[in-house]
């Protein structure tokens, strides 16, 4: 089994993102954004058309977790210091939006990290992998994206761009 030329462009997106994510402390926070910005649609792309060959094996693909708290924590609260006050956004298609009069406040280094959490676990698990364990992380993965982190790549998407190209002149952060 040979893997797709989309299969291969995912992991390397992901360890990319991966990559940018835990540099974002050494990063300009123009620099970073404008990453961000651009990697995140491509992500959001190869993803949605992953088509993994069906598993070989009995048990539902599974990937391990490779990331401990310390290291989730400390990624956010470096992304949260560089985006200061631009951390926070309103976010409109949260689950308790609907029975809520307020809006739902969310924040932009949390959901990069969910995201980095996803894609450092699925590129430590097919680092040396065989394909077949690839394929199977890969379905894992896909599977995921569907049912939770794509939503959170859009919803990222819109505060981001807003940053990007939007923030006033005198902000603090630029």
């Amino acid at each position: 089994m040979q893997l797709s030329p989309n299969s291969l462009a995912f992991v390397a997106l992901g360890n990319e993102y991966c990559a940018a994510i835990e540099n974002a402390s050494q990063s300009d926070p123009q620099a970073f954004i404008a990453e961000m910005v651009r990697l995140l649609p491509r992500i959001y792309i190869t993803a949605s058309d992953l088509k993994p060959a069906p598993s070989l094996d009995e048990e539902p693909p599974y990937i391990d977790s490779y990331l401990d708290e310390y290291h989730y924590e400390s990624l956010r609260s470096a992304i949260e210091g560089m985006l200061g006050q631009d951390d926070v956004y309103l976010e409109v298609f949260e689950e308790d939006m609907k029975y809520s009069d307020t809006p739902i406040r969310a924040s932009i280094s949390e959901g990069l990290c969910d995201i980095f959490q996803v894609l450092y676990n699925f590129v430590s698990s097919v680092r040396d992998a065989a394909e077949s364990q690839i394929n199977d992380a890969l379905i894992a993965v896909s599977e995921d994206f569907a049912s939770f982190w794509s939503q959170k790549v859009v919803n990222l998407m819109r505060p981001l761009n807003h940053i990007r190209y939007n923030s006033d002149e005198d902000d603090d952060m630029f």
